[in-house]
C-alpha cells in the first residue's frame, strides 16, 4: 500500500523537480512546439515517440504506452518503487518526507532484504579470513586479483556448512521466512531452512544507490555435473534482466564510453587493470533493459566477448539488442581462444587499450566476420562473399560509410562500384516489398491486440471513445466536473478500467481543483498511469468541451443501457436453460 505523504509535500516536491529538467539529465529531448519529444529510456526505438508535456507535467510514450508524471518516469527508470522514487525526489530536491501511518508492510519486506542482503555480503567476505574459507581466497589470488580488489568488490565465500549463512543471519534477528524472501536461504520439505550458496566463491551485484541487491556464486571445482553457476532469483529488490554487473563502480568513469563483458570475473579483472568503465549482464543473455540503462551513462559502447564460437553469436545478438538505443556501438577483437581476463594475463593493459582503439563498428565486424575463411584464389568464393557483403550494407542507412564500403570493396575484388550499387537496390527492393506484403496483410487481417491496455475495448467501441473523452475532459477542464458527477457515476462505465480511473479522478476533483497523476501514488501501473497520461494530452473537444462532454455522456448511457439489456437477456437465457436441464433430468 502507498505511503501516506501528505499532498502538500507531494506537490512540492514535483514543484522542485521540474520533469523537463528530470528526463533531460538520462535523455536528449528536443523542442516539438510546446512539448519535447526524445528516443523511448523503456523501450528500443530508432524514432522518437516518447514525449513531455512541460505544461501539465507528464509524459507519454506511443511506442511502449508507458506515461505518468516524474514520479512515474524516475520509479521506472531508476527501477524504485512508488515510495523509494518520493524519497530520491525529496532528496534531490532538499524536502524533508514525512511519513504517514498507513501500512506500509512492503516497503519495509523491501528495506529488510537490503539489510539481509548487506549483513549477507559482509559474513561472505569476513568469511574469506576463516580456514575454511581459505581456498576462496587462494582461488581469488592464483585469478591475479590483489587483496584491494577483493574488497572493492566485496568479494567473499559460502561456506560448505548447510546453514552457517542461517545461523548468522538469525543471530542478527533475521526471520528465515525474510532470508526465503531475499532468496539467500531455502525452506525444505520438512519445514527446516538451509543456505541458498554452499561451497561457493560470491560475487555481491550491488545497484547504483550502493544496496546489495542480489549475489551471483561460482562453484568451487570444475565438477560439470554442478551448476557452474548459482544466481539470486528475481526478488523485491532485484531484476536480472534489469541490472548490470560492476554498475556501481563504472557509472563515475564511463560518460564517454562503456566496455561490456560476458563475465563477472572478466569485469573485476579488467578494472583491476584500470579499465574502470566495465559492466556485466547478470546470470542471463544480455537484454533490451540493460542496454537501456547502458544508454543512461553512455555514449558509447564496446562488446568484448570470448573469441569462441559462442562468443561470436552473443556479439550479434548484442548489436541486436543495443540497436535503438542511441548508443555508437563497437566490438573488440580478441585474439582466438582468449577472454578478457586471460588476455590481461599474459598482456599489458597497454595491448587492451590498443584493442578499443582498434575497434569496429557493426558493419566492419560483419565484413570482416563474412570474410573468414574466403579462398582468395577461387572465383565462386569472391562472388559469394560480395553477395554477403551488400546483404551487410543493404541494412546500413548511412550513405557515407556504405559509399566508403562500396569503394574499397570495388578497389580489392576489381569489380564495379555501380554492380554493387544495383545489387543492393534490388536487395532493398525486395525486403520493402515484403515488407508491404506483410502490412498489408496486417491491415486485412481483423485481429484483436492483446497487449491494449483496456481488453474491454472490442466489442465496446462506441462505449469506451465515450469513457475516455469523458474523462479526458474533467482532467483537463475540473470546472466541468460537477457536469459528469451529476450524470453519471462510476458504474455508468461499461469497462472496468475506466470504471477505476473516472473514480479516482472524481475522488480527487471532490476536494481539489485540479486532477495530478501524482495522486494516484502507487494504484496504478505503469502502463496505467501511461494511459491516463494519454487521455490527459490528447482528445478533440475542441473549444466546446462542455458540449462535447454532454454528447459523450448521452451516448455512454445509451450504450450502458444497450449493455444491461444484452446482460438481462443473457442472464434470462441462462435461466431457461437451467430450467430446462432440471426439468429434463427429472
Amino acid at each position: 500500500m502507498f505511503l501516506a505523504i501528505p499532498q502538500s509535500i507531494i506537490e512540492e516536491i514535483k514543484y522542485k523537480n521540474d520533469l523537463e529538467s528530470v528526463i533531460s539529465s538520462y535523455i536528449t529531448l528536443k523542442r516539438r512546439g510546446k512539448n519535447l519529444i526524445g528516443l523511448c529510456p523503456f523501450h528500443g526505438e530508432k524514432t522518437p515517440s516518447f514525449t513531455v508535456y512541460p505544461e501539465n507535467g507528464s509524459f507519454y510514450c506511443f511506442g511502449c504506452k508507458v506515461g505518468g508524471d516524474v514520479f512515474t518516469f524516475t520509479k521506472l527508470i531508476e527501477n524504485l518503487d512508488y515510495i523509494d522514487a518520493v524519497k530520491l525526489l525529496a532528496e534531490r530536491c532538499g524536502v524533508t518526507v514525512i511519513e504517514g501511518t498507513k501500512d506500509d508492510s512492503l516497503h519495509n519486506l523491501k528495506n529488510t532484504i537490503y539489510e539481509i542482503n548487506r549483513e549477507t555480503a559482509r559474513f561472505y567476505y569476513s568469511n574469506l579470513s576463516k580456514p575454511a574459507g581459505k581456498w576462496a581466497m587462494d582461488y581469488y589470488l592464483s585469478r591475479g586479483l590483489t587483496p584491494a580488489t577483493i574488497k572493492s568488490f566485496g568479494l567473499g565465500v559460502a561456506l560448505s556448512e548447510w546453514d552457517s549463512l542461517v545461523k548468522h543471519l538469525r543471530s542478527k534477528g533475521f526471520s528465515p521466512e525474510d532470508m526465503v524472501q531475499a532468496d539467500v536461504a531455502v525452506k525444505s520439505n520438512k519445514g527446516t531452512y538451509f543456505d541458498r550458496f554452499r561451497d561457493r566463491s560470491m560475487f555481491p551485484v550491488i545497484n547504483v544507490r550502493g544496496n546489495v541487491i542480489a549475489f551471483s556464486g561460482r562453484r568451487r571445482t570444475e565438477d560439470k555435473t554442478v551448476a557452474k553457476y548459482v544466481n539470486t532469483k528475481d526478488t523485491l529488490v532485484y531484476n536480472k534482466s534489469q541490472n548490470l554487473f560492476a554498475l556501481n563502480l563504472a557509472k563515475a568513469n564511463c560518460s564517454e564510453q562503456m566496455i561490456l563483458v560476458e563475465g563477472n570475473f572478466d569485469a573485476v579483472s579488467l578494472h583491476q587493470a584500470g579499465f574502470k568503465n566495465t559492466v556485466a549482464p547478470l546470470g542471463t543473455a544480455f537484454t533490451k533493459e540493460q542496454a537501456l540503462l547502458m544508454s543512461r551513462y553512455t555514449k558509447e559502447v564496446i562488446i568484448c566477448f570470448d573469441s569462441d564460437v559462442a562468443g561470436e553469436t552473443a556479439v550479434d545478438k548484442a548489436f541486436n539488442t543495443l540497436s535503438g538505443t542511441g548508443l555508437s556501438v563497437k566490438v573488440l577483437k580478441l585474439p582466438v581462444g582468449k577472454d578478457p581476463d586471460e588476455f590481461l594475463k599474459s598482456n599489458k593493459p597497454s595491448e587492451f587499450q590498443k584493442l578499443i582503439d582498434t575497434a569496429v563498428d557493426e558493419t566492419s565486424y560483419k565484413l570482416l566476420k563474412a570474410a573468414d575463411n574466403i579462398d582468395s584464389e577461387s572465383q565462386e568464393a569472391k562472388i559469394k562473399y560480395l553477395n554477403n557483403a551488400v546483404e551487410i550494407l543493404s541494412k546500413n542507412n548511412d550513405p557515407i560509410a556504405v559509399d566508403y564500403y562500396l569503394s574499397k570493396l570495388s578497389k580489392d575484388y576489381e569489380v564495379s562500384k555501380e554492380a554493387l550499387k544495383t545489387k543492393i537496390a534490388q536487395i532493398k527492393r525486395s525486403r520493402e516489398n515484403a515488407k508491404r506484403k506483410i502490412e498489408s496483410k496486417k491491415i486485412t487481417e481483423q485481429r484483436i491486440d492483446r497487449e491494449d491496455i483496456n481488453p474491454e475495448r472490442f466489442g465496446n467501441e462506441r462505449a469506451v471513445a465515450a469513457e475516455e473523452m469523458i474523462i479526458s475532459i474533467i482532467m483537463k477542464h475540473p470546472d466541468l466536473f460537477k457536469t459528469a458527477a451529476s450524470e453519471l457515476t462510476e458504474d455508468s462505465f461499461v469497462t472496468a478500467l475506466n470504471r477505476r480511473v473516472y473514480k479516482e479522478v472524481c475522488e480527487r476533483l471532490s476536494t481539489a481543483e485540479y486532477f495530478s497523476i501524482s495522486d494516484l501514488g502507487d494504484r496504478f501501473s505503469p502502463k496505467e498511469e501511461g494511459y491516463m497520461s494519454k487521455l490527459l494530452n490528447t482528445g478533440f473537444e475542441g473549444d466546446h468541451p462542455k458540449s462535447v462532454l454532454i454528447d459523450c455522456i448521452s451516448v455512454l448511457k445509451s450504450e450502458k443501457s444497450l449493455k444491461d439489456v444484452s446482460t438481462d437477456i443473457d442472464d434470462w437465457a441462462s435461466q431457461m436453460r437451467r430450467i430446462a436441464e432440471n426439468k429434463k433430468g427429472n
